[in-house]
This record gives structure tokens, sequence and C-alpha cells, in this order.
């Protein structure tokens, strides 16, 4: 048994510390993240009544009758686990351990409500604040249509993944070795697009890198396009918030009104960011043209686009992107920053 849980183990990307006795099992009991307890140990621990703490797996085989599910009954386990069939099972709340999946990021999404609204300008913002402020924020460029977030950041000649090297992903990604092996902008990890021509992205990828995302971070921030398929609905409906960024003209609340009603269909929570102009229309009426709330006002700011397109992506404190940004930190409030659990006890059957 202690074989194929070691083998398990390594599966996850875990390190186990394995206790090979009741004595040790209590000792650490209340100092790990996650403990595995084999059949052989589990009725002793459960007659010395242990202090009841989450995470908690009890392990058996197929052959194991009901006493392995009272035994866990009585260490108060979350999860039984019988092997070989429920290995995955088993594989997953191990890798759950290590990427602290406990606790899910805040996930805001990005969309302009017609094209040239901002809305990346203003994500990167909400990324680079967030990051500033001490939470483990990872930016995620959704769009292979676009300009690419990097070259907003100035690290497209950095080193690091970018999407096409991820396009086989699927299933569960390792939270750890995406952060790893991204680039990043003073401890913020950008995932952009590189030049290549790859410009489909499979509904799973997207799925299993924003999952990622959310167990190795307190704030992801994602920059999405303007249309509907699959891989960007996966976006949205894995966001906590989606942020519709529509600049002030009757032609811009125009487009932004045929695509509100399929960003509703698919996004749980969607506000409103109204750009700023003059003239232009009121934010608030806007809003209840849109039938939106509303988020934040953002103004125009001619410097931010200058400096963009010399690599520069500068955000001081009193401009019109900053004060936006602050605003929607502020409104969603992302969790105090993230920090690594301790290694695993692996007890052995």
């Amino acid at each position: 048994m202690l074989d194929n849980l070691l083998r398990l183990a390594a599966a996850a990307s875990v390190t186990p510390h394995v206790e090979p006795d009741l004595h040790g099992l209590r000792r650490n009991w209340q100092t790990c993240s996650l403990v595995v307890v084999g059949r052989d140990l589990a009725e002793p621990l459960a007659r010395a009544q242990p202090t009841h703490r989450p995470g908690v797996v009890v392990v058996g085989s197929t052959a194991d009758g009901d006493d392995l599910y009272r035994c866990a009954f009585g260490i108060g386990a979350d999860v039984v686990c019988r092997l070989p069939d429920e290995e995955p099972l088993l594989v997953g709340k191990l890798a759950d351990a290590l990427d602290g999946a406990d606790r899910a990021a805040v996930t805001l999404a990005f969309v302009g409500g017609c094209g040239g609204a901002g809305s990346t300008t203003l994500a990167a913002a909400v990324a680079v604040l967030g990051n500033r402020r001490g939470f483990r924020t990872m930016l995620i460029d959704g769009d292979p249509l676009g300009g690419g977030i990097e070259l907003a950041l100035g690290i497209e000649r950095d080193p690091g993944d970018r999407w096409p090297k991820l396009l086989n992903a699927s299933g569960r990604v390792s939270a750890a070795a995406l952060r790893s092996a991204l680039p990043s902008v003073d401890g913020l990890a950008v995932l952009s697009w590189d030049q290549s021509d790859v410009t489909v992205l499979p509904p799973d990828t997207m799925s299993s890198v924003i999952g990622a995302a959310q167990r190795s971070t307190d704030l992801v921030v994602l920059d999405l396009p303007r249309r509907a398929d699959p891989t960007v609905e996966e976006g949205f409906i894995r966001a906590t918030a989606t942020l519709l960024v529509v600049p002030c003209d009757v032609r811009s609340i125009a487009a932004a009104k045929r695509l509100s009603g399929p960003l509703r269909s698919v996004a749980g929570d969607v506000r409103l960011v109204v750009r700023e102009s003059r003239p232009g229309l009121a934010a608030a009426d806007i809003a209840s043209h849109l039938s939106l709330p509303l988020a934040t006002k953002l103004g125009s700011d001619p410097r931010v686009p200058a400096a963009m397109d010399d690599g520069r992506f500068t955000l001081t404190r009193r401009s019109p992107l900053a004060r936006a940004a602050t605003d929607i930190l502020d409104l969603f409030d992302p969790s105090p920053p993230h920090h690594r659990p301790p290694q695993k006890t692996l007890e052995p059957a």
C-alpha cells in the first residue's frame, strides 16, 4: 500500500512526509495541510479520539468492508478512498493540498463593449495595482486576435511560456508549475500570446489554466474578447465578476447593448465601467440604459496610450486609470496574500 501511495503522491507532484506509527501521526496531526491515514492506523487513531480537523483522508482497498467507513467516521475524515478504484480522487486531494484549493482567487474578467474600449488597459492596471498591494496576481490574456497584453507591459521579449506552449493542457494543471513557467513583471505573472499563427484555444485548456491560476493566486485578471465561443465562455463562467468597459458615445453604447445580453447568459455578475469623455453621456444614464450596475468611471488620460506604445505601463497614484483600478479592487476585495501550505503527512496503510 505504501508504494502505491508514494506513486500517487509523485503523480500529484507532492513530496510526502511518512509517519509509520500512531505516535508520529498524532504528533503531526495539526501541522499538515492534508493527512492520509492508512487502514491499519485508522482504527487505533479513532480510539485515540483525535482533535477534529479538516483535510483527513482514510485510504483502504476495494476489499475493505464497512469497517473502513466506521473508522473514517471515528476520526472525522472528509473522504474515504478505496484503491485502486479511487486513485484519481486521492491524487486530486493531494494536488489540492499542494495548491491550496481550499480557497479560490477573486477572478475579474474584463471585456470591451466595443472595439477600442480600453478594457485591456484597465485589466492591466487592476493586475498591476493588485500586485503592488501584495496580492499574488496573475494576468491572463484570453484574446488570441488581440495585440497581446505583454506588449502593453513591455515584456514581449522576456523568457517564459505563452499560450501556444499550453495548447495541450487539459484536466488538472499544476498551479505551482504554471506560475513558475510564466514571464512576470515585479512578481505579476502574465500569460499572453506570442507572434505565432496560433489563434484557437480549446475550452478545456482555458478551463484548466484558469483553475490552476485560481488555486495559486489571490487575484486572477482575465482580458477577454468580444465574441461568444465555448473557450471565451469558460472565462466568463469562472469569473467572480465581469467588468464591461463602455465609452460614453451612442455607437459604443449600442454595441455594448448587443453584447450585454449574451454576456449575462454566461456571466454570473456583470458590472459596468464607463469610459468618460467630453462631450459624452452621463455614466448613470448609460448604466440605466444597459440595466447594469455601475462599478466605476474611467477618465481619459492621453499619456497612457503613448506610454504603452513605448513599452512603458505607468500607473501613477492619482491618474484616472489608477483611480478606476482602485475602485474595482476595493469593490471586490481579494483575499489576504496567499501562503503556501506546509508539506503533507502521508500515513501508510
